[in-house]
């Protein structure tokens, strides 16, 4: 059975949880980290995903990720979120399985891009969604639509992994599926990792955040009227959290 030491990354890390479109949160949040890094020095930071959909700004919280990341690549990383790639699912297919990404939030994502869902029934309404998605894409533009699509699903430093749902624990790090790093396992809380590894994630809220045998919960339910946290790990004192 794994010993829980501190995780032990190269150096600090402030591992950000779901934003959803909370843009105000994330000003708030980004305000409290150059705080702390004023005070203790410069950390890398890291976006477990989900950055779009149900809060009322994706489009800005789109915008200020990916132009903080091209233009400071060594400090600020962003992963894809499930909620990222259901957008990008519905823009590749709009008529498919893929138009469920509507019913999760997706409606909030186009009004942010000044998109509103073409109406129409039956084969109307495919091409109504075809319509919809070519208008969302064209919004969007190409520079931001490469980002998006070559998001990674994991970043690691040390004996840290951040990931944006779960990591199978019976599974190496290497070895994970696509679809567990998006979208969680059940036996990622149930069972006991035995690798010694810590994965922080997020895409699972919690009334707190909090760091206990190999896990790093990140996400605080901000767009639900939470916080939005960020779990400062750090290879000398340890994890703690800040929250806004």
């Amino acid at each position: 059975m794994a010993r829980w030491k501190n995780p032990s990354p190269d150096g600090v890390v402030y591992a950000i949880g779901d934003i959803h479109g909370c843009v105000d949160k994330l000003g708030a949040l980004l305000d409290a980290i150059d705080e702390d890094m004023a005070r203790n020095g410069k950390g890398t930071l890291v976006f477990v995903g989900d950055y779009i959909d149900r809060g009322t700004d994706s489009a800005d919280v789109l915008s200020f990720v990916s132009q903080m990341t091209q233009t400071y690549p060594d400090q600020f990383i962003a992963l894809m979120g499930n909620h990222e790639r259901m957008m990008l699912d519905f823009l590749a297919e709009p008529t498919g399985r893929a138009q469920r990404w509507l019913e999760h939030g997706g409606l909030g994502t186009l009004a942010s891009f000044g998109v509103s869902l073409a109406a129409g029934r039956g084969d109307a309404f495919d091409e109504a969604l075809r319509e919809t998605a070519r208008a969302l894409r064209e919004a969007i533009g190409p520079d931001l639509m490469t980002w998006l699509s070559t998001l990674p699903l994991s970043w690691s430093s040390g004996d840290l992994w951040v990931v944006h749902a779960a990591a199978d624990p019976n599974v190496a790090m290497e070895d994970q599926q696509a679809d567990t790093l998006l979208w969680g396992i059940d036996s990622f809380l149930k069972s006991e990792r035995r690798d010694g590894l810590w994965v922080a994630f997020g895409h699972r809220p919690f009334d707190k955040p909090f760091a206990r045998k190999g896990r790093i919960a990140c996400d605080t339910g901000a767009v639900y009227g939470g916080a939005l946290s960020a779990a400062r790990i750090d290879p000398e004192t340890g994890v703690t959290f800040l929250s806004v």
